[in-house]
C-alpha cells in the first residue's frame, strides 16, 4: 500500500505559500483562465508568463472574444513566449468551443481532450481545478517529482516509467484533486526543481526516498536530448521612406505566418552574408546588429545588415513595407521582434 499521508502535508504548505499567480485570483476558478494559464506555463518560467496573461485577459477577457480575434491579432499577443503553434491550437480551439460549446471550456475529460493543443495533462489541470472533478494533471514537474518521491529508476520519458508514475499519482489522488494537483505545481516549480532540488526547503522530503538514499540529483532518469543544431542567419535591413521591408513566412513550418526581416539561414556566418548580399544583389554593411536565439531544437546566431541600394518594390505578395509604428502591431518572428525594435533608431537617423 502506498504511503498517503505526505498528501495533506504537501497540499498545508501550498496553502500557505500564497503565491501572487493572476490565474488563481478569482474564486470559483475560470476554466477558461485555467486553460490559457497552464498553455502559457508550457517551456516558460512562471515569472516570464505573469505579464503576457495580465495583456491577453485584457485583450480576449473570453472565449467568444478570442474566438473572434485575426490570427493575427492572437500571433500577436502571444508574441515573445514562442512556441507559436501553442497560440494557434489555442485559437481553434476556442472557436470550437464557441461554435459547439457555446462559448464555454467543456467539462467532460475526452471532449476536453480532444480539442487541438489540449492534452492529458492540461485537460486534468482544467477538470480538477476549475470544476472539482477528481481527474490527476501529469506534467514533467510530477513526472520528477514522482521518480525522486518513490526512487523510480526506469526512464520516465519511456512507457514503462511513466506508467509506474501513473500507478502512484492514482493511488495517491485525493478528493481535493485540484488543490493537490496545484500543490504539485507549486512543489516542482519553487522546491523540485531539475537540476538542483532544494531539499532543505521541502515539505515532504522525510518522504522521499531519493533524498534518502542521496539521489536526488540522479532522478529522474530521461532519455538525453538530442544536441541542438547551430546556424548563422544573415537578415536585411532594407529601408524606403521610413519603412523597412518585410516578408511573410510560409503558413506551415516554424514560425508559420509571422513576418520577419528579409533574411537567409546557412552553416557558416561567412556563407550567411555571401548568400544575402547575392539573393538581394546589393552591397550589405556591417553587422550592425548581433543577436544569439535559442530554441528548443536549434540556435540562431544572427548579424543585420543594412542592405544598400535597396530594392525598390517589394517581390512579390508575401513582401511588404513597414514603419515602425506598423510593424509594432503585426506578429513577427522569434528574435525578428528584437531586430524590430533595435532598428527604428535608423529611422530616426
Amino acid at each position: 500500500m502506498t504511503d498517503t499521508t505526505w498528501v495533506k502535508v504537501l497540499m498545508d504548505w501550498s496553502a500557505q505559500l500564497e503565491r501572487e499567480l493572476p490565474w488563481r485570483e478569482k474564486s470559483p476558478r475560470d476554466p477558461y483562465r485555467v486553460w490559457i494559464s497552464e498553455i502559457m506555463l508550457q517551456q516558460t518560467r512562471t515569472e516570464a508568463v505573469k505579464p503576457y496573461f495580465n495583456t491577453w485577459m485584457e485583450k480576449f477577457p473570453t472565449v467568444h472574444a478570442l474566438a473572434e480575434a485575426s490570427e493575427a491579432e492572437v500571433l500577436h499577443a502571444w508574441q515573445g513566449l514562442g512556441y507559436y503553434s501553442r497560440a494557434r491550437n489555442i485559437h481553434a480551439a476556442a472557436r470550437e468551443m464557441d461554435s459547439h460549446y457555446g462559448g464555454r471550456v467543456p467539462d467532460e475529460l475526452k471532449v476536453v481532450e480532444s480539442l487541438p493543443g489540449i492534452g492529458s495533462y492540461t485537460a486534468g489541470a482544467i477538470l480538477s481545478i476549475a470544476y472539482g472533478k477528481r481527474t490527476s494533471a501529469v506534467d514533467g514537474n510530477v513526472l520528477r517529482i514522482y521518480a525522486r518521491l518513490y526512487g523510480i529508476e526506469e526512464d520516465i520519458l519511456k512507457a514503462k516509467g511513466r506508467r509506474q508514475v501513473m500507478n502512484c499519482v492514482e493511488q495517491t489522488l485525493p478528493e481535493d484533486a485540484g488543490s493537490f494537483n496545484e500543490a504539485l505545481m507549486d512543489l516542482g516549480q519553487e522546491v523540485c526543481i531539475p537540476r538542483f532540488p532544494r531539499c532543505s526547503e521541502c515539505p515532504i522530503a522525510s518522504w522521499c526516498r531519493a533524498h534518502r538514499e542521496g539521489k536526488e540529483k540522479e532522478l529522474p532518469v530521461r532519455t538525453k536530448k538530442k544536441r541542438q543544431e547551430t546556424l548563422y542567419l544573415a537578415a536585411a535591413l532594407i529601408l524606403r521612406h521610413g519603412a523597412f521591408l518585410m516578408h511573410k513566412r510560409p503558413e506551415k513550418g516554424m514560425l508559420a505566418s509571422m513576418w520577419e526581416f528579409p533574411m537567409v539561414l546557412a552553416h557558416t556566418p561567412e556563407e550567411a552574408e555571401r548568400e544575402l548580399g547575392r539573393r538581394w544583389n546589393c552591397r550589405l554593411e556591417g553587422p550592425v546588429w548581433k543577436h544569439r536565439h535559442v530554441f528548443s531544437h536549434r540556435i540562431w546566431n544572427m548579424n543585420a545588415y543594412v542592405a544598400a541600394p535597396a530594392v525598390q518594390e517589394p517581390m512579390g505578395k508575401d513582401y511588404a513595407f513597414f514603419t515602425p509604428e506598423e510593424y509594432r502591431n503585426i506578429p513577427l518572428a522569434g528574435p525578428h521582434a528584437r531586430l524590430a525594435a533595435w532598428a527604428e533608431k535608423l529611422v530616426l537617423e
